[in-house]
């Protein structure tokens, strides 16, 4: 990082600190409290990047590519499992989270555990841990790397397998979380629908996204699809696309060659990392401390002002405790249920819990019919299996698209009510419902359903079954004439009427299918709206509870700034003694020192390039709970 920027940090760090113990000596430990959270934010400057993808797209290999060390595990057949976390520290070493309980009782609590970091593989792999038998949660490298230094951490995740499948649910979520992402794409060939899809939500959800087209070495049309790709990311939105080669990379490591390192393309990805990514959370950082900083000095300077104001202008004292008076009164109103805020935040949860439950039904409703019209085409048996993945694929991609949707109506919301609350003095607040961790697990997989193939002696059945009526009907009837009951005309209408009857079985069966197939459907969807209806209201209700609790502790400090200087005014204004002239100097004293502080706090300069939107995003995920 720079030097100017790491330089300006220390000197934020050390105002924290003084107006922190100022305020603790001046009764305010609330106004403390607040500054100690600030202190925490700079003092862990982890800055998550997660690298996505599907399976076997060279994420893994990008990673050890950045950091020159091959830290997770890369094969053709190998398959990352756990979400890895590689950042910095002095001595390479590594970590997993894993559960007390591999099954995953409710009750078992995670434990970090230290393993060799030579046996990571054995524990983030699909080879050394085949469908996480371990219950391994997540794991953690770190090393000794120039890159990581300035609090970057690379996140591997495990490949999606297919944008569109359930696992990409989960995916999502962790972008919500996350400083920036990648989204890696190899060179064999061009953006899949799922891909850009992928994108398009990631762009939602992220506020720095970017795009790495991978092997290039391994491909000689990488150019074309690196152009390909480029046209389908100007239908997205603005990412940039970087197009690598981690071999490349790590061979110009291994021999120290400059040139060879330029043609792998990660210089310009580098580039990224430390200018868009490590540049805007710390600028994002900075700017979010000076302004509590100023809110606190403000606050604390409040009482003392109209303390020193009550003493050196004793006539002016009854018209500034009135005002005082309304101030406080305003500030009674204002944390209270009626205030604009407090409305505004209720029925705007109430308005996205109905839209949201619209939303979700109205998406599901949409894959019921298609599926409906889908199995009245033709034979559901059969094909099953096919329609089943087509109908998880229909669902996952519409409830990622209401929990990405639901997600920014939340954020929104968070915006709007912090603009009614006060724009010199709210931050917005973390607020997370894009979390889509284990929505669909509670719903049970789509029930199979009779293929509907017979065997030469069931149809030999039926078709013996349908003749007999036939052999014997036909067989009075030519008696009568004198002809024996099993005669040639009575075989032919026998097999006339045996083929009827098969056909009519048949029809009848295929139409027990298709109503089987059409209620297995919609018992499905009914059990995945209710699944994510509930799961969404749930959060939504998170969402108020985050957002009335951030909001309404600020009204608290400032109501019990308000009425702390008004109670000083009163008791200035009635102890006029000789001792104004000793009180009015300690003031001026205590004034002098918040006017020192208040020089030290640097100015806060607009983001470069306009980028308010993406820098309020991230202040929403800066804030801590």
């Amino acid at each position: 990082m720079p030097d100017a920027g790491d330089d300006s940090e220390i000197e934020i760090a050390d105002v924290l600190r003084e107006v922190g113990d100022l305020a603790a000596t001046s009764g305010r430990g609330d106004l403390r409290d607040r500054l100690l959270q600030t202190q925490r934010r700079l003092e862990d400057p982890a800055i998550h990047v997660i690298v996505v993808g599907e399976f076997k797209q060279g994420k893994s290999k990008l990673i050890n590519a950045l950091v020159n060390a091959p830290v997770c595990p890369v094969d053709d057949d190998i398959a990352t499992s756990v979400p890895t976390t590689v950042g910095y520290a002095e001595t390479a070493a590594a970590w997993v989270v894993e559960r007390t309980d591999p099954a995953g009782s409710p009750g078992s609590a995670p434990r970090r555990r230290e393993i060799p970091l030579a046996e990571l593989a054995d524990y983030v792999s699909e080879r050394g841990n085949p469908g996480n038998q371990r219950g391994i949660v997540a794991a953690e490298v770190q090393l000794p790397r120039e890159l990581l230094r300035g609090g970057l951490k690379l996140v591997d995740s495990p490949g999606v397998g297919g944008l569109e499948s359930a696992n990409s649910l989960a995916t999502l979520a962790a972008l919500s979380s996350a400083h920036a992402v990648l989204v890696v794409s190899d060179a064999s060939q061009e953006y899949t629908e799922p891909e850009v899809q992928f994108l398009r939500h990631a762009m939602r959800i992220s506020p720095n996204v970017a795009a790495v087209l991978a092997k290039t070495d391994l491909y000689p049309e990488w150019r074309r699809i690196e152009d390909i790709d480029r046209g389908h990311l100007h239908d997205v939105g603005e990412v940039p696309l970087f197009a690598v080669s981690s071999d490349l990379r790590l061979l110009a490591a291994e021999t120290q060659d400059r040139s060879l390192n330029d043609e792998s393309g990660f210089p310009a990805l580098v580039g990224h990392l430390h200018r868009d990514v490590l540049g805007r959370a710390e600028l994002v950082s900075r700017r979010g401390a000076v302004h509590d900083l100023r809110s606190v000095v403000d606050q604390l300077g409040m009482s003392l002002h109209a303390e020193l104001n009550a003493l050196l202008h004793p006539q002016d004292t009854p018209r500034m405790i009135a005002e005082l008076e309304v101030a406080k009164a305003r500030a009674d109103e204002f944390r209270g249920r009626s205030a604009r805020w407090q409305v505004t935040l209720t029925d705007g949860i109430a308005d996205l819990v109905a839209d949201m439950e619209h939303d979700v039904r109205d998406r599901l409703r949409r894959v019921q019919r298609e599926a409906e019209r889908a199995i009245d085409e033709g034979d559901p048996g059969p094909i099953w299996d096919q329609i089943r993945e087509w109908i998880d694929q229909r669902v996952t991609a519409g409830v990622a698209e209401t929990f990405v949707w639901t997600d920014e109506r939340a954020r929104w919301l968070s915006e709007e009510v912090a603009e009614l609350f006060s724009a010199e003095e709210a931050d917005v607040p973390t607020i997370d419902v894009s979390d889509t961790r284990g929505i669909l697990d509670v719903v049970d997989d789509i029930a199979g359903l009779e293929v509907g193939h017979l065997n030469a002696a069931e149809k030999m059945y039926i078709g013996v079954r349908g003749s007999y009526g036939g052999v014997l009907m036909v067989g009075l009837a030519t008696g009568l004439i004198g002809m024996s009951l099993i005669n040639p005309i009575s075989l032919l209408a026998g097999v006339l009427v045996g083929r009827r009857a098969y056909r009519e079985d048949m029809n009848a069966r295929l139409n027990r299918r298709q109503q089987e197939a059409k209620m297995i459907v919609r018992r499905h969807i009914d059990e995945v709206t209710f699944q994510v209806s509930k799961q969404l209201k749930d959060r939504l209700r998170l969402v108020q509870r985050i957002s009335r609790d951030h909001f309404g502790s600020m009204a608290e400090e400032l109501h019990r700034s308000l009425s702390e200087a008004l109670a000083r005014a009163k008791q200035a204004a009635a102890a006029y003694t000789a001792d104004n002239d000793e009180q009015v100097a300690v003031l001026r004293v205590r004034l002098g020192e918040m006017e020192r502080l208040r020089a030290l706090i640097p100015e806060n300069e607009p983001p470069e390039g306009g980028d308010v939107p993406a820098v309020r995003q991230r202040a929403q995920r800066s804030v801590a709970s």
